[in-house]
């Protein structure tokens, strides 16, 4: 059996590329998600998430000799996982604990997030070259970009890492801290 090239044809290879996209978009959100213990979002991600795939899937396995379908189907799993990615960065969900080390300039760090309203744990280290300042500072992903910009600002050097976290307990976080002092 041979394939002809038809605008039907193009069409459908467009249609199962865009759903494949969304599906495996979706997937990726789906498995943040589940990382991130959202029980209500996971469940609705892979409902819609489910009748997408038995769709294009339904509509790639009916035309095997269709390379188009099969290309858009490979097309959208692979671009649709970027995109997820993009998207959940920009909605930027969840916790960040950073550690700052500094050898000079620790208290400085810590008085500038302090005084912007994060939390900070102060951890006297000694490094290689003598006594340096650990600092530990959990907030939300949104507000990573602005951790990282007032550390730079107040030294150069530290050292910074950043880890995905998921608080247990109750404990000083910055949209408490604000919610609070907005209430006095």
């Amino acid at each position: 059996m041979e394939f002809i090239i038809t605008p039907q044809a193009i069409l459908g290879a467009i249609g199962v590329f865009i759903l494949r996209l969304g599906n495996m978009a979706l997937d990726t959100l789906r498995v943040i998600y589940v990382i991130r213990d959202r029980k209500l979002i996971v469940w609705l991600l892979g409902f819609v998430e489910t009748v997408i795939f038995v769709v294009v899937i339904g509509s790639v396995l009916a035309d095997l000799n269709n390379w188009f379908n099969i290309i858009s189907y490979a097309a959208g799993f692979a671009t649709g996982n970027v995109i997820g990615m993009m998207i959940e960065t920009r909605l930027a969900v969840g916790h960040v604990q950073f550690t700052i080390i500094s050898a000079l300039h620790g208290n400085e760090i810590a008085g500038h997030l302090r005084e912007n309203g994060y939390a900070v744990t102060e951890i006297p280290g000694r490094g290689r070259d003598g006594d340096v300042s650990i600092l530990h500072c959990d907030v939300l992903r949104r507000d990573a970009d602005a951790i990282e910009r007032i550390v730079q600002e107040a030294d150069e050097s530290a050292f910074i890492t950043s880890e995905e976290i998921r608080p247990v307990r109750a404990g000083f976080w910055r949209g408490w801290a604000l919610k609070k002092r907005e209430t006095r």
